[in-house]
């Protein structure tokens, strides 16, 4: 995107009426840019992408995109015919530089497998064919129950101990424990004020104090928009501005805990001694505010969104201790990605789940990864990560990801705040397994108790 940010300013002057970009990224880039300036899109210019990515389709507005024939490339590119001992079922991926979060890629959403005869069909939408353990039952309400039965030809069948498994769309809390007690749900996610009533009727529950990260990231590293995060005394001062512990007790009433890395804590990345990094003082945050010549401090905007508003009070007071100054600007739900990725704001508050480590590593800090709205680099981080992304041996991987990490915190890349948690209930005969490896659960995480 920051190449849609260039061009849009060298267009700015004599803008086009239309603008055909090389890719999705440089057209969303450009567009946002473009109505920074008060030029609108689509009615004074307007600009079409390449790719058809997901980000096309929620930004505001939509951006109009040329879908590429991806399957037909793929088909093209990896010859079947047995040469070189490929054959129907091999795929040979050719990369051009080395991606440590490829194999975890793979085998996530990125690597399912559908039947390439129902691909293009209607069904797929809603009723997929693909390679899985489970298969959608008729009994299906799209939006509001989804039935899976088991597969008996499954090649790992006896991995999956469940014979039918409903998954109920319940947005109310209240309306989830009723459903508990009623004998409708085996296992759900509820609140912290939930569990002592569901413990007392006979519930087993399990606290997993890490699910996702919140944390105010300081994007703005070079000091583009917001000049002070330029400063690394700036950042660093705002990490100091938190009080963690009370933020977890009061806000999260105890279900997570504080911290200061943005980084999965069950992954490889994630190392114990750098919480000893920050702490509460507004007083020394001052004084280095003041040493970056910022002693009155400093005004910044972030967007209000959906899921900060319980923070918003406590963020704006803590940084207000150390002279900073903020505004909220009301952001509707659906512009919430738009307004992130506009590069509008230096700083903005995040909530985000976990990934694996390498995964994790490179939508923070890569130069084009989607959390790393300005693209900030550092040649000793370039270094780091290409070390890391070419490592084979995963015990040296797993320092140079702690060394990664140190970097972030040292140079005060982000403010992570709290580690928020989850409370999971479990009906007898039904046991939840999951640790917060990953934030959303699939089947494997629930087994068979007693």
């Amino acid at each position: 995107m920051a190449g849609g940010r260039a061009a849009a300013a060298r267009l700015h002057t004599d803008p086009p009426t239309a603008v055909v970009a090389y890719n999705d990224q440089l057209a969303i880039g450009l567009m946002l840019a473009l109505q920074n300036t008060g030029i609108r899109v689509p009615e004074e210019v307007s600009v079409i992408g390449f790719d058809d990515i997901f980000p096309a389709r929620i930004v505001s507005p939509g951006l109009t995109t040329v879908a590429a024939p991806l399957r037909a490339q793929g088909r093209a590119a990896v010859p079947r015919d047995g040469r070189d001992g490929r054959d129907e079922r091999t795929v040979v991926l050719r990369l051009k530089e080395p991606d440590a979060a490829l194999t975890h890629s793979l085998a996530t959403t990125v690597g399912v497998i559908g039947d390439p005869k129902t691909l293009d069909t209607g069904r797929t939408a809603l009723d997929p064919v693909g390679s899985g353990p489970y298969v959608l039952h008729g009994s299906t309400v799209n939006g509001s129950q989804y039935v899976l039965k088991k597969r008996d030809d499954y090649w790992n069948a006896k991995a999956y101990p469940f014979e039918t498994v409903e998954v109920h769309v319940i947005k109310d809390r209240t309306a989830t424990v009723n459903a508990l007690q009623s004998g409708e749900l085996n296992a759900a996610s509820v609140e912290v004020t939930h569990v002592d009533r569901l413990e007392s009727a006979g519930f087993d529950t399990k606290f997993v104090d890490a699910e996702a990260v919140g944390t105010l990231s300081l994007a703005d590293r070079n000091g583009e928009v917001l000049k002070p995060l330029g400063d690394e005394r700036v950042r660093r001062a705002i990490n100091m501005a938190f009080d963690r512990d009370k933020i977890v007790q009061q806000l999260l009433r105890g279900a997570g805990k504080p911290t200061r890395q943005l980084f999965n804590p069950k992954g490889d990345a994630y190392d114990p001694a750098l919480e000893q990094a920050y702490s509460h003082d507004p007083a020394a945050a001052k004084e280095l505010m003041a040493e970056a010549g910022y002693a009155d401090g400093f005004a910044v905007h972030m967007p209000s969104l959906f899921f900060t508003k319980p923070f918003e009070p406590t963020i704006t007071q803590s940084l207000g201790e150390i002279g900073i100054k903020v505004t909220w600007d009301p952001t509707p739900p659906q512009n919430s990605v738009s307004a992130i990725t506009s590069e509008k704001y230096g700083m903005f508050v995040m909530v985000e789940g976990f990934n694996d480590t390498p995964s994790e590593v490179k939508d923070y800090l890569a130069p084009n990864g989607p959390k790393n709205i300005f693209d900030s680099t550092d040649p000793e981080l370039e270094k780091l990560l290409d070390r890391v992304n070419a490592e084979q041996d995963p015990a040296k991987a797993a320092e140079l990801y702690k060394r990664i990490n140190a970097f972030t915190v040292e140079n005060a890349w982000s403010a992570p705040i709290f580690y928020s948690g989850r409370h999971w209930v479990t009906d007898d005969g039904v046991e939840f397994l999951g640790d917060g490896s990953n934030t959303f659960p699939t089947v494997r995480a629930f087994g068979v108790s007693g």
